[in-house]
């Protein structure tokens, strides 16, 4: 049915404001729309197997023979005031800059045309006579031809491009274990290194059930992370040195010691990013960059270059390190002591390395370090899937492996076993764009049922229920929640969908690191104003707008003592802060009023008075996107408003905020013992998982890829442009059965323009 009775008005989806669909999805639920001729509740159903309709919710009855609203009458056209300025008749009535409205229509997903039909071309056949491959083949674990190869291959350099669902860790595990039965080689002198504990663990005891793999055997195997295996190396050389007490586990200790060198420099705690300065100090060491060849390309990261030797410093007097520390105090070990860099050599003479894409220039040198005598290192990686730059790592050194390591043998694996042809063509066909990587092309097995599909919501939020009602829809059918993963670009895009998905009845995970929207800093402060003008002596929220009023922490403890001697709220105690600055005093006392005056307003209204006279906009400016290039603070005050449009008072707005914070804790508790539920999760974080159904959200220019590559490719470097394909490509790969893809119409309250990733399928 497309007409309905909504505030005793008869309406017409096709007549009625697009923007508002979202509106009239949630007064629905409400009970406040009606059939138009049987005058039973209906619902507004918002999802991606059908066009937006009403439908009786109650009942289940079929739809009413409705009678069709006439077209409206076209609107008259207004008379148009204009001004003389320099010769020119300029229109009054809106700005020669400003950019039409251009009113949304519905626009019905669409399949995305594969190009190629799928062909069943069999793999190469596999064809080595060798018994312990028999042995497994009796066991039920087969191989193509490419990656029978590459579990025979074990003597001098391999390169195994490995592309996604290619079954590489069934490679990485069976070659290992034809090492020990068929070869006889001495577990103790093989590596097998992975980039998680988890997946160290995983190719243990997928090991373990090989044919004639005894526990002892395997467990001399030396296999771990990188940090775990050369942290070993350390403690038995110089234990007294780098014993585990002295090893900062917790990120508040490492920060601890930032904000004592930070004080030296005058940085104000609550403004400045700790975190990220964190974050660059450790890209640095990574790259084996010590503090006195540091290079600063920007102001923040002069002050960051400040921190980091002063953090060295601290850490060398307290006997204190980290864990980047662990990797550079081995590959110094190796430089200043060859004779022990050659016993090692002779220790491990064979090499496997996962996820060789993810690998940083500390990590790189000591491979290359340890395998310079027998050169039996194997590389496994794909470099469609390098996506971890912020962390160091870089495709290029899978890209030179070659050159590297002499005489390399290079396999690709490019069956993809995963998922159906018409996802594997769509990835195909994204990741061809870039030019920075090895020629390959991935194949799939089977043929699915449907080609991915891109659905057009309104915005975020008409983008959350179109997911959930997607989803509910296929549990309906028989479907677990465990088969869904709803990926996305940054913390912050996840709300929308978090919210929805928290105000339901389905069971979902998310990471552990996710915080809360509502506590990340830049929106803390915007609402801590909002608090303030409900409670006046909210003393934590007059803590968390100090930064935006350029005040110190300290200033806390004059307000508290201000509060009692002159009698009056932590608020009012702003107008006898004394800072030396009469325009910043007199700026102080006018807040008083414009902050009582919050709470009458509704939420947008409220947060633009905090943001333009109360001058939060110029405290984002000024700490500005300083070291952080995905996450801006003027992004998340653009999302705020988009979450505010919801309510109407203030004090609604901030009930649901403290809702959703505690929910946020709430799910991160419960995710650990919850088995069969969705998943929410960046697309860095799903790497190496899959799931049945896939929703990539949020695929336009601004957020995949993000600005911050597209602003690099204006000024000539196209390589974050090139990781933020990647992204998508690793996204598009998880799916298993199938892809949706999302394309909103507006971001952050602003017309969105669809990714250009997205134009050549």
């Amino acid at each position: 049915m497309k007409t309905a009775k909504y505030n005793q008005q008869l309406i017409s989806l096709d007549q009625y404001d697009r923007s508002d669909y979202q509106k009239l999805y949630d007064d629905g639920k409400k009970g406040m729309l009606a059939c138009s001729v049987c005058g039973s509740p209906v619902r507004l159903y918002l999802g991606i197997q059908e066009h937006p309709h009403f439908y009786h919710h109650l009942s289940g009855k079929e739809d009413c023979q409705e009678e069709s609203l006439p077209a409206p009458s076209a609107p008259q056209s207004e008379k148009t005031e204009y001004i003389e300025r320099n010769g020119f008749k300029i229109p009054k009535s809106r700005s020669i800059t400003a950019e039409a409205e251009k009113e949304d229509k519905f626009i019905f997903p669409r399949e995305v045309k594969v190009t190629s039909p799928f062909t069943s071309l069999p793999p190469v056949t596999p064809g080595i006579k060798l018994d312990y491959i028999k042995q497994l083949k009796q066991s039920g674990i087969y191989f193509d031809g490419n990656q029978e190869k590459a579990v025979v291959s074990t003597d001098g350099p391999l390169l195994i491009l490995a592309g996604a669902g290619s079954g590489k860790t069934r490679v990485l595990t069976a070659r290992t274990a034809f090492m020990l039965e068929e070869q006889n080689i001495d577990p103790g002198s093989i590596m097998l290194v992975t980039f998680t504990a988890k997946a160290a663990a995983e190719m243990k005891k997928r090991i373990a059930y090989y044919p004639n793999m005894s526990p002892a055997k395997v467990n001399r195997l030396i296999s771990g992370t990188f940090h775990s295996i050369f942290y070993r190396i350390l403690c038995f050389h110089e234990r007294e040195k780098w014993s585990s007490d002295k090893l900062m586990k917790k990120e508040w200790q490492r920060e601890q010691i930032l904000k004592e060198a930070g004080r030296k420099i005058q940085l104000d705690e609550k403004e400045f990013a700790y975190d990220l300065a964190l974050q660059q100090i450790g890209l640095w060491k990574n790259t084996l960059i010590m503090p006195h060849e540091v290079k600063p390309e920007s102001p923040w990261e002069e002050k960051v270059a400040l921190l980091y030797k002063d953090y060295e410093s601290a850490k060398d007097r307290q006997k204190l390190f980290d864990f980047d520390d662990m990797l550079i105090g081995c590959y110094k070990l190796f430089m200043d002591q060859p004779a022990l860099l050659e016993i090692y050599q002779n220790r491990f003479q064979y090499l496997l390395i996962d996820e060789f894409q993810d690998i940083n220039k500390v990590q790189y040198e000591l491979v290359k370090m340890l395998s310079n005598k027998h050169g039996n290192v194997c590389a496994v990686g794909d470099d469609d899937q390098s996506i971890y730059s912020f962390r160091g790592s870089d495709p290029a050194y899978l890209l030179n492996f070659k050159a590297d390591f002499k005489n390399t043998e290079v396999i690709i694996l490019n069956q993809n076993y995963r998922s159906p042809h018409e996802i594997v063509e769509t990835a195909n066909t994204l990741i061809s764009a870039n030019l920075n990587r090895h020629e390959k092309e991935m194949r799939a097995q089977f043929s699915g049922e449907c080609p991915p599909v891109v659905f057009h919501p309104y915005d975020e939020e008409e983008e959350a229920t179109m997911i959930l009602t997607d989803i509910k829809e296929r549990i309906e059918q028989g479907e677990r929640p465990g088969d869904f993963a709803i990926l996305f670009r940054t913390n912050a895009a996840s709300r929308a969908v978090f919210e929805r998905l928290a105000n339901s009845s389905l069971p979902f995970r998310l990471d552990q690191d996710i915080e809360s929207f509502y506590e990340r800093f830049m929106v803390k402060g915007m609402l801590s104003f909002l608090r303030l003008s409900l409670n006046p002596d909210d003393s934590e929220a007059i803590k968390n707008i100090l930064p935006s009023l350029f005040l110190k922490q300290a200033t806390f403890r004059d307000l508290q003592a201000n509060s009692i001697l002159n009698d009056c709220s932590m608020l009012e105690a702003l107008t006898h802060v004394k800072t030396g600055f009469t325009f910043q005093e007199q700026k102080l006392k006018k807040l008083i009023p414009l902050v009582r005056s919050l709470s009458a307003l509704p939420p947008v209204a409220a947060i633009d008075i905090v943001e333009k006279d109360l001058g939060y906009q110029d405290f984002i400016k000024k700490r500005g996107n300083e070291g952080n290039q995905l996450e801006k603070g003027s992004d998340d005050v653009r999302d705020l408003k988009v979450a505010a449009r919801n309510f109407t008072s203030v004090a609604d707005f901030i009930e649901h905020a403290d809702h959703i914070i505690a929910m946020n804790a709430e799910i991160k508790r419960s995710s650990k013992t919850i088995s069969d539920a969705i998943t929410l999760s960046t697309i860095h974080r799903s790497k190496g998982l899959e799931f049945k159904n896939v929703y990539i959200i949020g695929t336009v220019d601004g957020s995949i890829p993000h600005d911050y590559a597209l602003d690099a490719y204006r000024n000539g470097d196209r390589q974050p442009l090139e990781e933020e394909r990647r992204l998508l490509y690793v996204a598009v790969t998880r799916a298993e059965k199938r892809l949706f893809i999302s394309v909103p119409h507006r971001r952050r309250g602003r017309k969105a323009s669809p990714s250009r990733f997205l134009g050549r399928i």
